[in-house]
């Protein structure tokens, strides 16, 4: 089983040769798609030295202008050549190591899409405001949907490769994420959720997302259940 790893990455010259490192490490088979999503630091100049590092292996894409996480998922997909597909966040918060453990339930052709929970396993929280608004969306998510999910907004959001390329992707902000849990949900798709750990990090260390995303991400949800795609 391959796995495409997708970095959409914006200003992160500090932590994305970390991130790539953490993956090239973990033991399977990989390709790592990076789009620089229009960074007006260093971003781009190290996203081609990790190209050149592991020319096999890393894919790096750009955008001229910074255009939003799903816009960069939508460039990257056209680029994917694996089974299965996750979104890395270019930061620190998440752990590629646990990659086999997120790809465990994809033994089972039955499974199509599986999300890395923080709520499943005791984490250090983030701000009080983006640990509840995480829960309120996944509480909404299951109150429309009918799904039992514990973590809608999670960074680790994985899915064969198929499924992902159908979902045709429209937002281009961080609302990305409720759009599409909403269309696999609609769809009649479980959810299936493995524990994870997080480390979050403060607005002070780069965290980009903010109130006004959460509003976004519940429109969102709405959106896609009372008025479809």
């Amino acid at each position: 089983m391959k796995l495409s790893v997708l970095i959409p990455v914006y200003n992160e010259a500090a932590t994305i040769t970390h991130v790539v490192e953490q993956v090239m490490a973990v033991n399977i088979d990989k390709e790592i798609i990076i789009v620089d999503d229009g960074s007006t630091d260093s971003t781009w100049q190290v996203v081609q030295e990790l190209a050149a590092r592991w020319p096999e292996v890393v894919k790096p894409l750009r955008h001229e202008r910074n255009r939003g996480k799903g816009a960069a998922l939508q460039t990257a997909v056209a680029h994917v050549t694996g089974d299965v597909v996750i979104t890395q966040d270019a930061d620190l918060e998440y752990d590629p190591t646990e990659y086999p453990h997120l790809l465990e339930p994809f033994t089972s052709p039955e499974v199509q899409v599986v999300y890395g929970s923080r709520n499943l396993r005791r984490n250090p929280r983030s701000s009080w405001s983006f640990y509840w608004g995480g829960r309120l969306l996944s509480w909404l998510a299951n109150l429309l949907y009918g799904s039992r999910i514990t973590d809608e907004a999670t960074g680790y959001k994985l899915f064969r490769s198929d499924l992902f390329r159908s979902l045709d992707i429209q937002s281009d902000g961080f609302e990305f994420c409720p759009e599409v849990t909403a269309k696999i949900l609609r769809r009649g798709i479980h959810i299936h959720e493995v524990p994870i750990s997080y480390q979050p990090r403060s607005r002070e260390e780069g965290k980009k997302i903010n109130w006004r995303d959460g509003l976004v991400a519940i429109w969102t949800l709405i959106r896609y259940r009372f008025f479809g795609e």
